[in-house]
């Protein structure tokens, strides 16, 4: 399994990315779909799913990044363009 990979599966990192998906996930869903929700209509499912997907994953990547930077001794931009570029790390 990629390095990458067993540091996104540890329960820290996913507890912490699964809280901001759910609180940023909850205000953009409001912002986005508000109109929908007060007029009585049923909001659109698929793209409140994609609204809490987006904070968990980009939590979740800033996370990995910032492991694997403090693994290799540098900033997390070395680490994020291995895991781009689908080096092996």
């Amino acid at each position: 399994m990629p390095r990458w990979l067993q540091l996104a599966m540890r329960t820290s990192i996913l507890r912490r990315s699964a809280t901001v998906g759910i609180v940023v996930g909850t205000v953009l869903v409001a912002i986005n779909q508000g109109d929908r929700l007060i007029a009585g209509l049923p909001p659109d499912w698929v793209k409140a799913l994609l609204t809490y997907c987006v904070p968990f994953c980009v939590s979740t990547y800033g996370s990995v990044t910032a492991l694997l930077g403090q693994e290799a001794g540098s900033d997390g931009a070395v680490a994020a363009r291995k895991i781009t570029d689908g080096r092996p790390l």
